[in-house]
């Protein structure tokens, strides 16, 4: 693991988008998952609990609902994605301080997101640092293959010309990171509230994929800023 000094020279800088770039508080994901359970039981003729319960078991076994959806019901993923980001972004509002650490971060940013591209520029619009990512790398251009699917983490490598032994991934989702430790990346696990992460946010005892950990990015990304 890398010292906090030593992150100053990162050349890349891989930021999931969701929950990490933005609170969870805001409720914008909250909306998206409602908007699935929804898109479920109309597709499947399911009672709203029955389809949570289905939406949840695709996401556990498939490592996103999308992917149960396009193997076991031949769902078209650009008609799923237009229909569960039909949300209220305005919820997503800039925070000055995460937005100043970001423009004086060096190295190429990143994203890396499970969701789609043009949810992540709406997303990123809202939050005014638009500007500051030379990339997205979306769940399409990873062949629908998710996180933490290891083929995906080799895509985007390959993809934008990472190199793994100088690059830091940030996730609030902490098993999305082990396949990123595993190339090399130092890993920053986001959390935004200890006491209501969901299971599957959260990383086994013994994992040793977890390198720094945080319930503040703004303030880790200033810390470190700061360090040297």
């Amino acid at each position: 693991m890398k010292p906090l000094e030593q992150l100053r020279e990162t050349e890349t800088w891989v930021f999931d988008l969701d929950n990490t770039l933005y609170p969870a508080s805001c409720g914008l994901m909250a909306e998206v998952s409602a908007r699935m359970t929804k898109f479920v039981a109309e597709r499947l003729n399911l009672e709203p609990q029955s389809a949570l319960v289905e939406q949840k078991r695709m996401f556990r076994e498939y490592g996103t609902t999308l992917r149960g959806l396009m193997n076991d019901h031949d769902v078209d993923p650009t008609h799923f994605m237009d229909f569960v980001h039909d949300v209220d972004y305005g919820l997503v509002e800039p925070v000055p301080r995460l937005n100043n650490a970001l423009r004086q971060l060096p190295g190429r940013k990143v994203i890396f997101t499970n969701a789609s591209t043009a949810h992540a520029e709406t997303v990123l619009r809202n939050l005014g640092i638009d500007d500051l990512f030379d990339g997205i790398f979306d769940v399409a251009a990873a062949d629908y293959i998710p996180k933490p699917n290891p083929k995906a983490y080799e895509m985007i490598v390959a993809r934008h010309n990472i190199d793994p032994r100088h690059a830091v991934m940030l996730e609030d989702i902490g098993p999305n990171l082990q396949p990123a430790a595993q190339m090399g990346m130092t890993t920053v696990w986001v959390r935004y509230d200890t006491k209501a992460d969901p299971y599957w946010a959260v990383p086994d005892d013994d994992s040793d994929y977890i390198h720094h950990e945080t319930e503040d990015l703004a303030n880790w990304l200033e810390t470190v800023l700061m360090a040297g």
